[in-house]
């Protein structure tokens, strides 16, 4: 007898809010990965400001939990201590979440997903979610921002955010885990041709410059 997995379970709540906002228009979801210190928080904030998208960073919606001082918040802390990464199941329940509310319908996910088991988790949490209410979504593309090692080190090291991840060891150990986690989901979007790559390592005005010629298609965001 093979395994048969359970539909996503939606509230009455999400679906009233799913319904009331995103009816029966197509979704937009651009998953954006990067090494940390590649830049792609920066980049984000200028898409959203001239493309009109709605900024899901996975790292900030955690670090949100982590401060609101729940149980989870704190399982969350320690995980992010130790480098390692969040379960699938926290990370999608705050990002489904955050999707629902917005009101918008383009969304960049940056940070996620940062593994395999993240990337299936979305595909089948997420968007079985939104097929629920009969919308459409699907990943667009992976915009993916490219940089050394050393570079990033470097940027890490630099700046002053009083954020507990920015020392020597905790960097290196993130470094780590982008690159034997993460990567392999760059390669997997790769092989379907869905990856945007970006040379992250040019100075911020030239990285939006490529940003922009990739996001052209999708219009100036209306002032």
């Amino acid at each position: 007898m093979g395994h048969v997995e359970a539909a996503p379970v939606v509230t009455n709540e999400e679906k009233d809010v799913s319904e009331s906002l995103l009816g029966d228009k197509k979704v937009t979801v651009v998953f954006v990965l990067g090494g940390p210190g590649s830049g792609k928080g920066t980049q984000c904030a200028n898409i959203v400001q001239n493309f009109g998208f709605t900024h899901l960073s996975a790292g900030d919606l955690l670090r949100a939990e982590i401060k609101s001082g729940s149980e989870n918040g704190t399982m969350i802390q320690n995980m992010i201590k130790e480098g390692k990464i969040v379960p699938s199941e926290v990370t999608i329940k705050l990002l489904q979440r955050a999707m629902l509310e917005s009101g918008n319908d383009k969304f960049l996910i940056d940070g996620f997903p940062r593994n395999e088991e993240n990337r299936a988790a979305f595909e089948n949490v997420i968007l079985s979610c939104f097929v629920l209410f009969q919308t459409k979504i699907t990943p667009e593309f992976v915009l993916f921002f490219d940089c050394s090692e050393e570079e990033m080190e470097k940027r890490l090291l630099n700046r002053n955010q009083g954020r507990d991840d920015d020392n020597i060891e905790t960097i290196r150990k993130r470094f780590k885990v982008f690159v034997e986690s993460s990567l392999p989901v760059v390669e997997y979007y790769e092989s379907k041709g869905k990856v945007k790559k970006i040379d992250a390592a040019k100075p911020i005005p030239e990285v939006f410059e490529d940003v922009k010629a990739i996001f052209s298609s999708y219009g100036a965001k209306a002032m």
